[in-house]
Formats: structure tokens, C-alpha cells, sequence
């Protein structure tokens, strides 16, 4: 990757034209363009202004080796807590329906809902330490598949409440009512699904911009 290539990628992450960007450093539109047409490179002092505008070293936009490490680095920890946190809000909803099942006590779905709720800070956690231009990629790869693990209590309770005022973490069915059973699944299907969607096309839009 070159330099134009660089300032090209990071006029991208920023969402601006080139006019924008001209604007910002004091230099006309078809400076910015040439720098990213590889026909001419940025003077030393534009060089430095470019790096704190992006805020980024100007060891990145010269060579492009320091930055690129450490933007690997940010990106592991966002990416291995967004794993822990999908395994505590699986471990919550597995827990939830055993506990529930074996007792058939509120005290089985506190737990399993601890453990979401647990999950659902760790994945805050790494939003805060994700840089901001990664953020909405990280929540998109959270959301659709979490979406399946946390919507699935809730809308449980609230089915059986409904129909039956029982208090259960996963939907029950009762003598003569299979298509209300037949109905929550469709409801948690579609409900999911479509939130599964929208987070795709954001996360592959996001994609594309950088």
C-alpha cells in the first residue's frame, strides 16, 4: 500500500470528499487528488497535518507498517470479547432452560438472565475500546447472532404469561393450543431474522466504505 493509497483509505474511514479534505489541511481539491493519483506526494508539513487530522503518525502515512500492527491489535481484544461475550449469553439461555426444567423456579431464569446481562457488558466493554471508525462493524457481527440468544427469554416469557401466566424461559405447550406454540416461533423466526438481516447489510456496507 502506498501513500496515496493511505490517504485515500483514511479520507474513506473519515467520510469526507476530497473538497472536505482540502478544506481541512489548507490545500486545493486537486492537491488531494494528485496526492491519491500517486502524481505528486504531500510536502513534509502537509504530511504532518495530514497525520493529526487522521489522527494517525506520520510513520503510518510514509510507511504504513506501525499503524497497520496496531490497528490489528485494536482489533483483537473488541473481536475476543465479542466472543466471550456470545458464550456468556449462550451459557445464560442453556442455563436458564435446565435450571427452569429441573426446578421449575424463577431462580433458574434470574440466573440464566445474570448471565446474559453479564454478556451484554462484556460486549459494551469492547465497544468502548473499539476505535470508533470499527464500532458499527463490531455491533453488527454482535447483533446478528446474539439477537437469537437474548430475544429468546423474553419473548418466552412473554408468550407464556399470555397464554398460561406461568413463568417460563422457554415456550411451553399447552393441551389444544399447538398453534400458539407454532405462532411464538414464528414471531421469534421472523423477529430475528429480519434484525439478522439489517445487521448484514450494515456490516457489509461498513465493509466496502473502508
Amino acid at each position: 500500500m502506498t501513500i496515496a493509497d493511505r490517504i485515500l483509505e483514511l479520507r474513506k474511514i473519515k467520510g469526507i470528499s476530497q473538497e472536505e479534505l482540502a478544506d481541512k489541511i489548507g490545500v486545493s481539491r486537486q492537491a488531494v487528488s494528485k496526492w491519491e493519483s500517486e502524481q505528486s506526494i504531500p510536502d513534509l508539513d502537509k504530511i504532518i497535518i495530514l497525520s493529526e487530522f487522521f489522527e494517525v503518525s506520520t510513520d503510518f502515512l510514509l510507511k504504513g507498517i506501525e499503524a497497520d500492527k496496531a490497528n490489528n491489535k485494536e482489533k483483537e481484544v473488541p473481536y475476543f470479547l465479542n466472543t466471550v461475550a456470545t458464550a456468556f449469553n449462550f451459557l445464560g439461555l442453556v442455563m436458564s432452560t435446565f435450571i427452569w426444567n429441573a426446578t421449575q423456579e424463577v431462580g433458574g431464569i434470574i440466573a440464566g438472565i445474570v448471565f446474559i446481562v453479564l454478556g451484554c457488558m462484556i460486549f459494551a466493554v469492547g465497544i468502548y475500546q473499539t476505535p470508533k471508525k470499527d464500532r458499527t462493524l463490531i455491533k453488527s457481527k454482535f447483533w446478528k447472532v446474539n439477537i437469537w440468544l437474548i430475544a429468546f427469554i423474553p419473548l418466552s416469557l412473554i408468550y407464556n404469561i399470555v397464554f398460561s401466566r406461568i413463568i417460563a424461559p422457554y415456550p411451553l405447550v399447552y393441551s389444544n393450543t399447538y398453534y400458539k406454540f407454532v405462532l411464538f416461533w414464528i414471531v421469534y423466526i421472523v423477529i430475528c431474522s429480519i434484525i439478522t438481516y439489517l445487521q448484514i447489510r450494515k456490516e457489509k456496507k461498513t465493509s466496502s466504505a473502508l
